[in-house]
């Protein structure tokens, strides 16, 4: 049975588009400006093209590998499997494969490049603090990424950007080896302009990304709180992880920081100012979201 639809978050739609369109801009005019200056970008295009393209088609395997998660089988955790096939019919998923990953971190996360090669996984610190509700509301937001396709989405998002970063740091081998020496002045200008270029749309992209990366774990907060029926538990679940992730030691934070942009909530946060580079919103922002669609979903 398939949970009744509560129309789309018409401002929170309105940002991604508006996110996506100042990134299709920027990465036109960087187009612009590399074919101006006659560089050939179809080598470098080729090299990122095929880092992305391992990343989109291996990213499961590697996250998996980098958190020691294991694939466990209906037998193995009955009760996660149960939910997770629950939850896919509701939300017309074809079922993901299930893993646990043995960390005291409270956390879940999902990857895979679509939803028929997708693997959801929650950490025992996950299974072991949250009540079997709350359990159920992280897994209806991990599958909502999955059915929004988000690890797709973001994959795309950063083509143009590695491009951008591989010039930058192409640049910075050649200064460090005396490349500009050997080049004239015309050539050397053109090439500053170049570097400058891609610096500029590398840093503008990074912050577009961070903000898309934001508002897509937003889309998947209300999705998966549809899909239960219950935003009140989601928005318990995230108190509680944000709560425990204050008590863990920084050292068992910190293995786990590169995945942070999987994680439901991310293992390592900083000030106020870093905010405009986390992958995720801020717990406040998440919590008086939810709070609004509980209210909606009761008619109030």
């Amino acid at each position: 049975m398939r949970r009744r639809a509560y129309g789309r978050d018409t401002e929170l739609s309105i940002r991604m588009f508006a996110v996506m369109f100042l990134l299709a801009a920027v990465y036109l005019f960087f187009l612009t400006v590399l074919w101006a200056a006659g560089v050939g970008v179809i080598f470098i295009a080729v090299i990122a093209g095929v880092m992305l393209l391992v990343q989109y088609y291996f990213s499961d395997k590697m996250v998996l590998m980098a958190m020691r998660a294991k694939v466990v089988q209906p037998h193995e955790a009955p009760e996660l499997h149960a939910m997770v096939e629950r939850l896919c019919v509701m939300a017309d998923l074809p079922k993901p494969r299930v893993a646990i990953a043995d960390l005291p971190i409270p956390n879940a996360f999902a990857t895979g490049r679509n939803p028929k090669h997708a693997v959801v996984c929650a950490t025992t610190g996950l299974l072991d603090r949250l009540t079997p509700e709350e359990v159920e509301a992280v897994m209806g937001h991990e599958l909502t990424h999955v059915k929004n396709r988000d690890v797709m989405v973001i994959t795309i998002a950063s083509f143009f950007a590695m491009i951008a970063s591989f010039i930058v740091q192409s640049f910075f081998w050649m200064g460090l080896y005396g490349g500009y020496g050997r080049r004239d002045r015309d050539s050397g200008s053109g090439l500053m302009l170049v570097y400058l270029v891609s610096l500029l749309v590398y840093v503008v992209s990074y912050l577009l990304i961070r903000t898309l990366s934001r508002y897509r774990e937003l889309a998947a907060d209300r999705g998966g709180a549809i899909l239960t029926g219950a935003p009140a538990n989601l928005a318990s679940a995230l108190v509680k992880i944000s709560g425990t992730m204050a008590r863990i030691p920084q050292k068992d934070l910190r293995q786990s920081e590169a995945l942070s942009a999987f994680f439901i909530i991310p293992a390592l946060k900083g000030g106020s100012l870093a905010g405009l580079f986390a992958t995720h919103p801020s717990l406040e922002v998440r919590l008086e979201r939810l709070q609004r669609l509980q209210r909606e979903m009761e008619g109030l």
